[in-house]
């Protein structure tokens, strides 16, 4: 397989003229492909090396989000042209051989937050060795699995009407609420921008206004679907001449909804893959958002604990249908219910945050309350987690936890 784009994890994403951390139409293409042409495209991890393997959560409290995510591209493909679909054919995603770790954090709710920033607002950080498929972590005991490996985003250049129309209504958002924290919105930021190849004035000018990559949007981009994997397919709306095609945040594993925010197990990595292009397809299927054909390949659980939440938040007040309660009260649920053997919050936490746990939306019809589900793989313990009689026996932890920030 020809590498199109190689990095380098021992030195500083800015120095690397592959590597960009912005959305803008102005981003030069640093190769051009032809329909039907394979290729390998190397990514560091997504906040570019800030995150070290140790026994500090320091690295997590501290991260700079303003200059993530670091992604390979953007890839020209001969031909694309506004209006087509790029198909992206996913054949392999790997670990690079130099950097075969991977990290989790929670983020602390002064800095980006997470899912259940209410209940756990500090910085924590799980480190993760990978053994072939398999992955385990020294902080989080009694626990195994095989990853479903994915880029946790990729997507193409957008134009300079998408953008504008992004910055537009992500700043009416912001403006609802400028001092909430976590924000609301993650706005340009030319400071810590990394515009590729792009140089002088026109890098000024493109930095300005360049959308940060941290949301999903019609163009793809940070959609961290973990069943995006090897053997999956991706049909992704061309909004400039050549495509534009860019990659990155590469997971070795991640649970329906990455609830940490930091919830995968972050990696460096490589993926390969195929491109071709579809004339006019977003006219021709009519095409909003990217549609995925899902991998015939995966991980395979038999028993599933499931666990529920509905659209009554833990204060005990009512909501409308609101799926965004429903599912956390479901992970509220789950990760009380791992306490009972020995996990903390926060191990627990991070277990649905990795693990390949199934989350859906199982009713969004009956008033008052939606319900979500969450299903956790009993298999991926070492120990048995379902209930019986006798009840829940701890697992002995050895002391074992999430790594701390200082203070």
């Amino acid at each position: 397989m020809k590498t199109l784009i190689k990095v380098d994890t021992t030195a500083s994403p800015e120095s690397q003229d592959v590597l960009h951390n912005r959305w803008h139409p102005d981003i030069p293409m640093v190769a051009t492909v032809k329909p039907g042409d394979e290729f390998r495209v190397e990514c560091v991890d997504w906040t570019g090396g800030q995150i070290r393997d140790d026994d500090s959560a320091q690295d997590i409290h501290t991260v700079d989000l303003s200059k993530v995510h670091y992604l390979s591209g953007p890839i020209g493909v001969e031909g694309a042209e506004p209006g087509d679909l790029l198909v992206v054919d996913i054949l392999d995603v790997g670990v690079l051989p130099e950097s075969n770790w991977g990290f989790t954090g929670i983020f602390a709710k002064s800095n980006g937050g997470g899912f259940l920033d209410e209940h756990y607002p500090d910085a924590r950080k799980a480190c993760w060795n990978f053994s072939g498929v398999y992955a385990n972590s020294r902080h989080i005991p009694g626990v195994e699995f095989a990853g479903i490996m994915h880029p946790g985003l990729i997507g193409c250049l957008p134009s300079q009407d998408l953008l504008d129309t992004w910055n537009r209504r992500e700043t009416t958002l912001f403006d609802t609420d400028p001092d909430r924290v976590p924000t609301l919105a993650c706005l340009p930021y030319a400071d810590t921008a990394h515009m590729g190849r792009l140089t002088g004035d026109a890098r000024d000018k493109a930095a300005a206004e360049g959308a940060r990559t941290v949301p999903p949007r019609e163009h793809g981009g940070n959609c961290d679907i973990k069943d995006l994997t090897r053997g999956s397919k991706v049909y992704f709306p061309v909004y400039v001449k050549g495509g534009g095609l860019s990659m990155g945040d590469i997971h070795f594993s991640q649970g329906d909804g990455e609830i940490t925010f930091c919830g995968a197990i972050e990696m460096a990595g490589y993926l390969d893959i195929r491109v071709s292009l579809i004339k006019g397809g977003v006219e021709k299927y009519a095409v909003l958002n990217p549609i995925f054909e899902t991998s015939p390949i995966k991980p395979e659980y038999g028993d599933y604990l499931m666990f529920e939440g509905i659209s009554v938040d833990e204060s005990g007040q009512q909501h409308f249908l609101d799926a965004t309660v429903a599912y956390r009260q479901a992970c509220l649920n789950a990760i009380n219910y791992l306490k009972l053997f020995g996990y903390t919050g926060e191990q627990a936490y991070a277990i649905l945050g990795t693990a390949p746990i199934e989350g859906r939306i199982s009713g969004i019809v009956d008033v008052p309350n939606a319900c979500a589900t969450l299903a956790l793989p009993t298999g991926i313990f070492d120990f048995d987690i379902k209930p019986n009689a006798d009840g829940p026996s701890a697992f002995p932890m050895g002391g074992a936890d999430l790594a701390r920030a200082a203070g």
